[in-house]
C-alpha cells in the first residue's frame, strides 16, 4: 500500500508528538507500506520558516534530513497533478494541501493527514 503524507505528519513523526494518531503511527512503522511525501510539503515548510510561522531546528536542510531518515520518498510536481488540482472542488484553499492531494488521487495513494478540509474530498484518507 502507497501512503502520502502530509507535512504535519511529517513534522510530527520527527517531533514523536502524541498528536500523530495510532493508526497514522503503524503506517509510519509498517516496513512493507511505501510513505510518500510531496516536494510540495518542503516548499510549505521553506515558507513558514520564513516567515516565521513555523520554527524547526536545522531548518530546510533537516526537513530533508527527517524525510530521509525515516525512509520516505520525496515526489516532485508533474503536470498531471497540476490539471487535477485544476478540477478539485474548493472545499480548500490552502494551495500545497491541494498540491498534496492531487498528488495522492493521480498516483493512488492514501493521505494520511488530520486536516478536516482534505477529509471533504473523495480521496482515501487515513487518520
Amino acid at each position: 500500500m502507497k501512503y502520502l503524507l502530509d507535512t504535519h505528519v511529517v513534522l510530527w513523526v520527527a517531533e514523536n508528538s502524541p498528536l500523530l494518531s495510532d493508526n497514522a503511527k503503524a503506517i509510519i512503522l509498517d516496513k512493507s507500506a511505501e510513505k510518500f511525501v510531496s516536494i510540495a510539503s518542503a516548499w510549505e515548510v521553506a515558507i513558514k520558516l520564513g516567515t516565521k510561522k513555523l520554527h524547526l531546528d536545522g531548518g530546510l536542510p533537516e526537513f530533508f534530513r527527517m524525510i530521509d531518515e525515516n525512509g520516505f520518498v520525496l515526489l516532485s510536481v508533474e503536470r498531471e497533478y497540476l490539471l487535477q488540482i485544476a478540477q478539485l472542488p474548493d472545499h480548500h484553499k490552502d494551495p500545497f494541501d491541494r498540491m498534496i492531494l492531487a498528488t495522492g488521487i493521480i498516483e493512488g495513494m492514501t493521505l494520511v493527514t488530520i486536516d478536516e478540509n482534505i477529509h471533504k474530498y473523495k480521496a482515501p484518507i487515513l487518520w
